[in-house]
């Protein structure tokens, strides 16, 4: 799948406060998935920091959006599992987040994510997550 049709698919099928965190597809195959997410006032707090609860939305979606490259075709999915790990601040113009799936099972999906700063590409958080697909 193209990076405009998980852009499509993310636009389609997610929430509207998913969507009001202004994510783009920058690159989608079905090894990984790049997903770019502006920092703006409204996801930072004190201090300026984007928030740890805008990072665990861009992980888990940015991983979904990888099963769905990965599996070439969308499916519904059920997050059973999200562990986020923050090692640093994030600042900067925008968050960028590839996630990959490690093991696709009949029923399973594992995933991980690595968050980086756009400007610096430092590491922000790292991500996994399990999918149940019905």
């Amino acid at each position: 799948m193209t990076a405009a049709e998980i852009q499509t698919l993310l636009e389609e099928n997610f929430a509207p406060w998913v969507l009001a965190l202004d994510l783009s597809v920058q690159g989608a195959s079905p090894a990984h998935t790049t997903l770019r997410m502006p920092l703006t006032p409204q996801l930072a707090r004190v201090g300026g920091i984007v928030s740890g609860q805008a990072l665990a939305a861009l992980s888990d979606t940015s991983m979904v959006l990888a099963t769905i490259a990965h599996v070439g075709e969308f499916k519904p999915l059920a997050t059973t599992n999200l562990d986020v790990q923050f090692l640093r601040p994030g600042v900067g113009a925008a968050i960028l987040c590839r996630a990959e799936v490690v093991r696709a099972g009949k029923a399973l999906i594992f995933t991980r994510a690595l968050m980086t700063e756009e400007d610096s590409a430092k590491s922000v958080a790292t991500a996994t997550a399990t999918f149940y697909a019905p």
